[in-house]
């Protein structure tokens, strides 16, 4: 029998059964945790001078996970998000244990009280509607790849997708209407933690998006590399960065932004809340959880409409005295 107090039996029933039978988390999320516990074992086996199979769940004190954690921060050069992120996985693991082990149940209750740290929140940085038609037209469309390339920012555009998102999309997500118009067309997007949405398809995308995938298997990949193989979401992030260069050229704003797909993801928000769409429908369009997460759009509108209403601000305007200097009014209340 496996001895329960031995850290390493926990760390596989939570890799293997756990995070992809019980819970069914995404691949990505999946190597996140797997990351984090390849980080922090040889940590912990190094501190509390054991190998890493004679590691003890105990092993784990508060003290060794704050040490760890400082560590990130410290030799490793992690920002507080990766900080953090790492933190979200060793509490998930102490709950795992914590829950199917009742003698650890004091333990897990002290790695949960770790907090996580407060971090900024990073600026939107989206792009203005000139940028983005600059970068839609960047590609060569005398070549092959720069028309897929084509297809592949405006999908990018139009349907706000992660870059993971865009990478696993296969023919048969498609639903292209009728030709020339191809009205009611739509995509099937598969977003985090493995929920699916429907995004629809402007008449140019669709139309771009047929050609391109005229006479393929539903089961391939729309977007391809130059080899025929399935296009990486480090692919789409190489190509958005290389059009994005030859921009700056034309557009030197473009330069004071780091343009990625997160990027395109953000100006799709952006430039759907400046058309009036409400906010659940772009929660829904982007595949937030939270109405909270979409709420960050609404915040820059109303940094627009604050920097807008500078504009119309009134200059020089005579300022009245205050009325605490007014002698005659304070003589009067002192009188009542």
């Amino acid at each position: 029998m496996t001895d329960p107090k031995l850290l390493g039996p926990w760390v596989r029933r939570f890799l293997m059964e756990h995070l992809v039978s019980e819970r069914n988390l995404a691949l990505n999320t999946q190597r996140s945790y797997r990351d984090t516990l390849r980080l922090l074992l040889p940590f912990a086996a190094t501190t509390a001078g054991k190998s890493i199979d004679r590691l003890e769940v105990l092993d784990l004190s508060s003290d060794r996970i704050r040490d760890f954690l400082l560590s990130l921060e410290g030799k490793r050069k992690c920002g507080v998000a990766t900080r953090n992120q790492r933190l979200a996985a060793i509490h998930s693991l102490a709950r795992f244990i914590g829950l199917h082990s009742p003698e650890h149940i004091q333990w897990c209750g002290e790695l949960e009280n770790i907090p996580v740290k407060k971090a900024p929140r990073p600026l939107v940085t989206y792009l203005e509607k000139n940028e983005m038609d600059a970068l839609l037209a960047a590609p060569d469309q005398k070549t092959e790849q720069g028309r897929r390339d084509e297809v592949v920012l405006l999908f990018l555009y139009n349907t706000g997708a992660r870059a993971d998102e865009v990478a696993h999309v296969q023919v048969g997500d498609l639903s292209l209407g009728r030709s020339p118009r191809y009205e009611g067309s739509s995509t099937l997007i598969r977003g985090k933690g493995n929920k699916q949405r429907r995004c629809p398809l402007w008449s140019r995308t669709a139309a771009m998006l047929s050609e391109m995938v005229n006479g393929r298997g539903p089961m391939e990949h729309v977007f391809l590399n130059r080899r025929g193989q399935p296009l990486t979401r480090f692919g789409v992030h190489t190509l958005v960065e290389r059009h994005a260069a030859t921009v700056v050229k034309a557009i030197p704003s473009v330069a004071k932004k780091r343009v990625s797909p997160h990027t395109i993801r953000h100006t799709t928000a952006t430039h759907l809340l400046r058309a009036g769409v409400d906010i659940n429908t772009i929660r829904a369009w982007l595949g937030h959880v939270s109405l909270s997460t979409t709420n960050i759009y609404a915040e820059v509108d109303l940094e627009m409409k604050a920097q807008a209403l500078a504009h119309c601000e009134i200059k020089n305007a005579k300022v009245k005295k205050p009325w605490r200097e007014n002698a005659g009014l304070m003589a009067f209340l002192q009188a009542l």
